[in-house]
């Protein structure tokens, strides 16, 4: 079944869309959330339905700004502008308005004519705010034009096999065979990473629920690789919400030695407990941090220390499109103090000799390159520089991530 089909036949699934743009543009709900509240209340929707109303909310939510300049609605967003937004994606799209008083009031002809006007206009063809446009432009100069373009593209599904239990060409059969998902193909420069040519809801295959895979971008996987573990190591993650890396560490590990996984949040670490006893992994340790006592008891005592820090999220616009009209220029600016400080306070973490990598998921140098030059001028002679790595997403099409390593000297 088609786009079109959708819109002409089901308005249900229209008014779906439409609530949940109101409910994350209206009351300030992550996309995510918004979308799922949806899912929840459409259980009988099968997976087409599923991923026609995902694909289209976030869609109009990606292209947020180019849509409401062209449909010539004023900012006051009320039902009859939503209205007239979400029939400017359709001509956007390139589909013909579907009979509906819905869209009655709204130009065709005018509406074209706005968007090949507006998308001469990088920021508004782009759809980011203003600041981040020039943001972007100050601290990426002319690679800015390209990084934006792959952030504003639709992502796409990566999953990492649990080489505990699988390989990743065993995990491509094991789909094709057992979970009728066969467009798939391996990541050559993420050794672990599966991608999907195809959206798929893995999360209810039989696969995932016996712990062969987590989804995880193939940048971020290669955090994990990035920092060298061995079998029979002490490892700390030192943020590591719920897990996501903290699993590839174990699995990397080949479930011999011990992480301790640490957050500020409870919550989260109750999940990676979940997500531990899927996956088979025994070696992983969790505790709060609740005082700055957890971090000094742990003062000289991981062979590996990962600081995978609070940041923007500019690299992951992709996946979370909506991020970029609730960030501004101080929120950033709060989230490098954090990162200033969770280097200098956590980094004792590690033993003399032992190595930390240094995390972001962010595009801009001022949260990467720029934080470890700041970290090396202010520790002096302790720390040595080993190496990084940038994954741009314009790149290697996949999430943007910054990621340094560093030896503590003897």
């Amino acid at each position: 079944m088609t786009k079109i089909f959708y819109l002409k036949h089901h308005t249900f699934h229209i008014k779906a869309i439409f609530a949940a743009l109101k409910d994350i543009f209206e009351k300030g709900e992550y996309a995510d959330k918004a979308i799922e509240k949806v899912m929840r209340a459409n259980k009988k929707w099968n997976v087409r339905e599923r991923s026609f109303v995902s694909d289209v909310t976030y869609d109009i939510v990606r292209n947020w700004r180019l849509l409401v300049a062209s449909s010539g609605v004023d900012e006051k967003l009320s039902d009859k502008n939503l209205w007239m937004i979400f029939g400017t994606y359709l001509v956007f799209d390139g589909y013909e308005l579907p009979e509906s008083n819905y869209f009655k009031s709204l130009n065709e002809k005018k509406v074209i004519s706005q968007l090949e006007k507006f998308y001469k206009i990088r920021k508004i063809r782009e759809s980011v705010p203003d600041w981040l446009d020039e943001t972007g432009e100050k601290e990426l100069g002319k690679q800015w034009e390209k990084v934006l373009r792959a952030l504003n593209q639709r992502p796409s599904m990566v999953l990492r096999a649990n080489t505990l239990f699988t390989t990743p060409k065993e995990l491509q059969k094991i789909l094709e065979e057992d979970e009728n998902i066969s467009e798939t193909a391996l990541v050559t420069w993420s050794p672990d990473a599966v991608e999907l040519k195809f959206p798929r809801n893995v999360f209810r295959t039989e696969a995932y629920h016996n712990g062969l895979f987590e989804v995880q971008d193939a940048a971020s996987q290669m955090v994990s690789e990035y920092l060298n573990v061995q079998p029979g190591m002490r490892v700390i993650d030192a943020c590591a919400g719920a897990g996501g890396k903290t699993l590839h560490l174990a699995a990397l590990m080949k479930n011999k030695g011990r992480i301790i996984a640490l957050d500020v949040k409870e919550k989260k670490l109750q999940e990676l407990k979940k997500r531990s006893a899927r996956a088979n992994v025994k070696i992983v340790e969790t505790k709060t941090i609740d005082s700055t006592k957890t971090i000094k008891r742990l003062k000289d005592t991981a062979d590996r220390l990962l600081l995978d820090v609070p940041c923007s999220g500019l690299g992951v616009l992709r996946r979370n499109p909506d991020s970029k009209w609730k960030l501004n220029p101080e929120e950033i600016e709060r989230v490098k103090k954090i990162q200033q400080e969770i280097l200098t306070t956590f980094s004792d973490m590690t033993k003399v000799g032992g190595k930390m990598v240094y995390a972001t998921c962010s595009i801009l140098p001022s949260e990467g390159e720029e934080q470890i030059k700041w970290f090396l001028k202010e520790v002096g002679d302790k720390w040595e520089f080993i190496g990084e790595k940038r994954y741009s997403p314009d790149v290697y099409h996949a999430d943007g991530f910054y990621m340094a390593l560093l030896e503590r000297k003897k």
